[in-house]
């Protein structure tokens, strides 16, 4: 009784995986893209982003309104995937961006597959202006006079506990 419940679960097992599995078909067609990776999924203006696309085995381009048309190539040691990396346009405006895929002559788009974020000014320490603003100088103004009328207390205290 034991062995025909183990071997009916292991039937029934077997039964399972055996529809959850893909079909094969002769002859298959490969040449599917599928799974477009974008990395890093969020970028600035002018930066790089590498993209990886599977069932592209002799690669491709790939186009986005946020780069210029980019070649695929093929990934060595990798079944069926092409990379390429494009350079985002300075003047892509921030947003969620599409790229679409052609790999023998089979399309693929995937939508908001990154985000171009606003440009960062570097080099000058997140300030436009030269030089101290007026309200610079009253703020550091007013913390020198406090500082010296502190200190002052403080000297003429000290000196009035030594006359004692």
């Amino acid at each position: 009784m034991r062995n025909t419940r183990a071997l009916a679960a292991a039937g029934a097992a077997v039964a399972v995986l055996g529809l959850a599995a893909p079909t094969a078909t002769a002859g298959g067609d490969h040449n599917q893209p599928s799974n477009i990776v974008a990395l890093p999924s969020v970028i600035a203006r002018g930066g790089q982003m590498t993209v990886t696309v599977d069932g592209c085995p002799q690669g491709g381009t790939m186009t986005s309104d946020a780069f210029r048309t980019t070649h695929l190539t093929p990934v060595k040691g990798a079944n069926e995937t092409s990379k390429g990396t494009a350079t985002i346009k300075q003047d892509a405006r921030p947003g969620s961006y599409d790229i679409t895929v052609n790999c023998s002559g089979r399309r693929l788009t995937r939508p908001a597959a990154f985000t171009v974020i606003g440009g960062v000014r570097g080099g000058i320490g997140g300030s436009s202006t030269s030089g101290a603003t007026s309200a610079d100088i009253a703020i550091g103004g007013g913390l020198v006079a406090a500082a010296v009328a502190g200190g002052g207390l403080f000297w003429m205290r000290r000196r009035a506990e030594r006359r004692i």
